[in-house]
């Protein structure tokens, strides 16, 4: 959207550098009426292309902002989610850990116990098993204990994580239903803003193609024959004057160049496709020079 809206101001900045070049100017009365006011719609166009570049560029920051603080929110819960799962982590190695050292707590009571059953005989022996044995079992038990708390930990841990595991996918969800429709919208805007401008163009060409329709070629011809017309009678002959007798008379007998006279106008819709209407001449043989 950013590059189209660049676009956009490029292309009104060329065509307001057109609107300011010359057109025309040799033209006269309602001709030059309208390539004026071609000049001028296309100056408007412009700057309505102006417009849309900064309409454009308006969307595009209203989009960035909706992501900006989508990726705020995310990030949110992303550094949360985070957190509970190194916690998680941890209490699992350390549960794991506890795990291993009951299990040879329990191996080591098995163990003291055989012994204790393998010898019977010394008794001597017997009560430094039996104590050992008694140590054992204590051992056994407090590493029991301290598993036991550990997978109870553990299991909060899991249970908190999994409740915010669930809220993080609910507002992921969310999240990305916010941002289908908010494109969807900007995207329908962007469409609307363009739609517009091409009717906004259109109506700016319609108000040339009226100044067109007012065009009259018989008043073009008619104006600048008057207002460059040098008078009404061709300039009269050069006589013979005789240096002697100071007579005068005529020239000798010359016969007078031809005269030709103009044809009709040319259509200019012979050439031209049949959906497009021209001012044109309806007299064909309608002259302004008179004889």
């Amino acid at each position: 959207m950013k590059a189209r809206a660049s676009i956009e101001e490029k292309y009104a900045k060329d065509l307001m550098g057109l609107s300011k070049k010359v057109c025309g100017h040799n033209e006269m009365n309602t001709l030059k009426k309208s390539l004026d006011m071609f000049k001028l719609q296309t100056e408007h166009v412009s700057l309505s292309h102006l417009q849309l570049a900064q309409s454009m560029r308006e969307e595009a920051k209203k989009l960035e902002e909706f992501r900006e603080k989508q990726k705020e929110i995310r990030k949110k819960t992303e550094q949360q989610m985070d957190v509970l799962h190194k916690t998680k982590s941890s209490q699992f190695k350390k549960t794991m850990d506890t795990k291993k050292t009951y299990e040879q707590k329990c191996r080591d009571k098995e163990e003291a116990d055989q012994n204790v059953n393998r010898n019977t005989n010394n008794t001597k022996q017997l009560e430094k098993l039996n104590a050992k044995a008694q140590q054992a079992k204590q051992n056994a038990e407090e590493a029991d204990r301290l598993y036991q708390q550990n997978v109870t930990t553990l299991g909060k841990a899991r249970d908190e994580w999994m409740k915010e595991h669930v809220k993080a996918c609910e507002m992921f969800e969310k999240q990305a239903l916010e941002r289908i429709n908010f494109l969807r919208n900007t995207v329908w805007t962007h469409l609307n803003q363009l739609s517009q401008q091409c009717v906004t163009s259109d109506e700016l060409y319609e108000e040339v193609r009226k100044s067109l329709e007012q065009c009259d070629v018989r008043e073009d011809i008619e104006h600048f024959v008057n207002l460059r017309q040098t008078g009404d009678k061709p300039p009269a002959p050069v006589v013979y004057e005789n240096f002697y007798s100071g007579q005068t008379g005529a020239p000798p007998s010359r016969l007078p160049p031809p005269i030709i006279r103009r044809g009709p106008l040319p259509d200019p819709t012979n050439n031209s496709r049949d959906d497009i209407v021209y001012s044109t001449v309806q007299d064909a043989g309608y002259s302004v020079i008179q004889y």
